[in-house]
């Protein structure tokens, strides 16, 4: 599972991997979390944007008031779930990261860990959207991120951007398939816990 992540400087970011941002300003969110706008790359047919999308899907099917966002999507049963096969199939996006949290229980406490790219570059989270709203692709933890939680998001590297939006390949057999990118970790402060702080602070290790 993922549930909260750092972007910053988003149109920076992207500059050269994209036509035009659509009303996304340049600035730093350090506990970007569910329900909030979010920075999300898409494709059309005259390019690539960057824009706001909200972060929780809710089917188009379901009534809304009475559905939960769903925030993630399990790669592993993605092409199954009635609530995701038609959009791994023709509605791709990207979200744009520096690093993403994760917490471990740790006896009677909750540990926040805060993640990041071994090269320090920014992260390209595989994600699905529907109209507005996008959900992130999670997977299976690589083996030096299981004894800190069990399930990380999909990250792709820059250079499979590209064949991820492709709509033409399959999405699901591509993010199975193509290499990730090393990850780092490190402890942080609790305060993260709270999605209303937001400072650089929140990503600065920690010893408890």
């Amino acid at each position: 599972m993922c549930g909260r992540y750092v972007i910053t400087n988003p149109v920076s970011k992207t500059e050269k991997l994209v036509k035009s941002a659509i009303q996304v300003e340049d600035i730093d969110n350090y506990n970007a979390h569910p329900y909030q706008k979010l920075p999300i790359m898409k494709k059309y047919k005259n390019g690539k944007t960057l824009e706001n999308l909200k972060w929780g899907l809710i089917p188009s099917w379901a009534k809304e008031k009475d559905f939960k966002a769903l925030i993630n999507a399990r790669l592993e049963t993605i092409d199954e779930k009635i609530s995701f096969k038609k959009l791994i199939k023709n509605f791709r996006c990207i979200a744009v990261a520096d690093g993403f949290y994760e917490w471990n229980r740790d006896k009677e406490n909750k540990i926040p860990y805060y993640f990041m790219r071994e090269d320090k570059r920014p992260i390209f989270f595989a994600a699905i959207y529907e109209i507005d709203k996008f959900c992130l692709i999670t997977e299976e933890a690589s083996d030096n991120i299981k004894e800190i939680h069990h399930r990380q998001p999909v990250i792709l590297n820059e250079n499979d951007i590209n064949q991820y939006l492709n709509l033409e390949l399959s999405g699901s057999n591509f993010l199975k398939d193509c290499k990730k990118p090393n990850l780092i970790y490190h402890k942080i402060s609790k305060e993260v816990n709270k999605p209303t702080n937001n400072t650089a602070s929140l990503i600065q290790p920690i010893n408890y």
